[in-house]
């Protein structure tokens, strides 16, 4: 699907309607939220690790430029070479340059949001290296020529049987009598031609969930092990990573890390988690040849300071759109961005300007569930509603919104009227409600009632009633 925010509304629709989608959807509930509150109750210090992890995060962004400048220094100091990418444009191209003088014609890739936010897999295609995903998720969706639908679960939009219909139309070698119908089978197929791959790629490209200024370490977190062998086995290891991702020491990886995996997919810890810090040393075993850091800003630096700030806090765990009632509906691709649900709403309009992402930030119920169990603590409703500001301030909004917004804006300036205004509205559709108390059409509504009926409002006003409670 085109990564195209401006038709989240056509996506969503489409969604709705598409029942393999729907059931493949109960998956997330069933999957993350019952394991993230089951490991949240197990750990008595959770939320005073939230409370560290909110403010070390907060630290680190007022002395950005210090940590990263530390971290420079000990990327070097270890071997390795850091390269600073103002925009996704200039990423790229000192991604290519990497792998040009390592006469690379293909890389492997452990799974990296920010590759996917800067495109990188479609530019190295362009320029003659394959790159091949070696997160099962990821491989899964590059087969099928798709994008991301879940920033740690890639494939959570597909059911088993389309993942096998899929393999058996790519992986051409594979006999009529392979039974393929148990996830188990599936992987080992996909492991299985994986693991060719490894020792094929000159390059191996990361992301990186943290770096760490006091050693000039990389971390990865993954359940597979393809991350490992991604950076071990090629010649060059590269990793990617936006300029945020900085934690200041060891100990403060370790504390956001208890945080990560609870939130993400209930672990107390993922199945490896990964400290990279240069090339191989001559007494190292294994390793690679030369080690690369990619440091993109690509937007970032001018939320420093904004009203957007607190989303650089963001760990990419994705317990908002697990928890997000907009993302169970229409799940990740109806958004039209790489990062979807409430962290997608802020952030994209962010990367991409208000202009093209406005659908986003509407996108919402504003339940505020995406803050309750956000590990950083973020004030996602907050931001989205800032979004909606900009948008309304730059004559954005379609017509029919502003002008019933400046509808609205008359009453609401007028307390007496508006009370008089109430009461005659309420009494008025307490009335078309009929004796069932619902209402199947009304004016100005259809965006609800041409799917679901409207209870009728019955009695008084709440500001009535109120007062009358409080006069009582």
């Amino acid at each position: 699907m085109e990564l195209t925010s401006p038709a989240f509304k056509a996506n969503a629709a489409r969604a709705l309607q598409d029942a393999q989608l729907q059931k493949a959807l109960g998956n997330v509930e069933k999957g993350f939220v019952a394991k993230r509150a089951a490991a949240r109750q197990a750990l008595p210090e959770f939320e005073a690790l939230r409370d560290q992890g909110r403010a070390l995060k907060t630290h680190v962004l007022e002395h950005l430029d210090l940590y990263l400048e530390a971290y420079e220094a000990k990327v070097k100091a270890s071997g390795g070479h850091v390269h600073w990418a103002e925009s996704a444009e200039q990423a790229r191209e000192i991604i290519l340059d990497i792998c040009r003088k390592a006469e690379a014609k293909t890389v492997t890739k452990g799974k990296s949001m920010i590759s996917e936010e800067i495109d990188l897999n479609t530019f190295l295609e362009e320029n003659g290296i394959e790159a091949v995903e070696t997160d099962l998720g990821e491989y899964i969706i590059q087969l099928r020529h798709e994008h991301p639908s879940h920033i740690i679960a890639p494939a959570i939009h597909l059911n088993k049987e389309q993942v096998e219909e899929d393999f058996r139309r790519v992986h051409t070698h594979l006999p009529d009598s392979r039974d393929l119908s148990e996830p188990v089978a599936l992987l080992s197929e996909a492991r299985a031609v994986l693991r060719q791959r490894y020792f094929e790629a000159d390059v191996g490209i990361t992301g990186a969930n943290f770096l760490i200024a006091e050693t000039g370490s990389s971390v990865i977190v993954t359940n597979e092990g393809n991350g490992d062998l991604t950076q071990s086995l090629a010649r060059v290891h590269v990793v990617v990573a936006s300029i945020e991702k900085i934690v200041p020491t060891l100990e403060d990886c370790a504390s956001i890390l208890r945080l990560l995996a609870r939130s993400a997919t209930g672990q107390d810890m993922s199945v490896y988690t990964t400290f990279s810090t240069g090339p191989r040393r001559p007494e190292d075993e294994d390793g690679p040849e030369a080690y690369h850091v990619v440091l993109i800003d690509n937007g970032r630096t001018a939320m420093l300071g904004s009203e957007f700030e607190e989303m650089l806090r963001c760990i990419r765990c994705g317990a908002c759109m697990n928890h997000c009632p907009v993302y169970h509906a229409v799940g990740g691709h109806a958004y039209g961005s790489v990062y979807p649900g409430p962290m997608g709403a802020v952030l994209t309009p962010s990367l991409n300007g208000i202009n093209r992402s406005g659908h986003l930030p509407n996108a919402s119920t504003f339940c505020g569930r995406c803050e309750s169990v956000c590990p950083m603590k973020i004030p996602l409703p907050k931001m989205m509603r800032h979004w909606r500001e900009r948008e309304f301030e730059k004559n954005l909004t379609p017509a029919a919104t502003r002008y019933g917004l400046g509808f609205w804006a008359f009453f609401a300036k007028r307390p007496a009227l508006y009370r008089r205004a109430a009461g005659l509205g309420m009494r008025l559709l307490s009335a078309f409600g009929g004796e069932k108390r619902r209402l199947s059409r009304l004016p100005l509504a259809g965006g609800w009632t041409d799917f679901r009926d409207m209870p009728a409002p019955e009695g008084e006003t709440f500001v009535a009633a109120f007062n009358r409670q409080r006069g009582a």
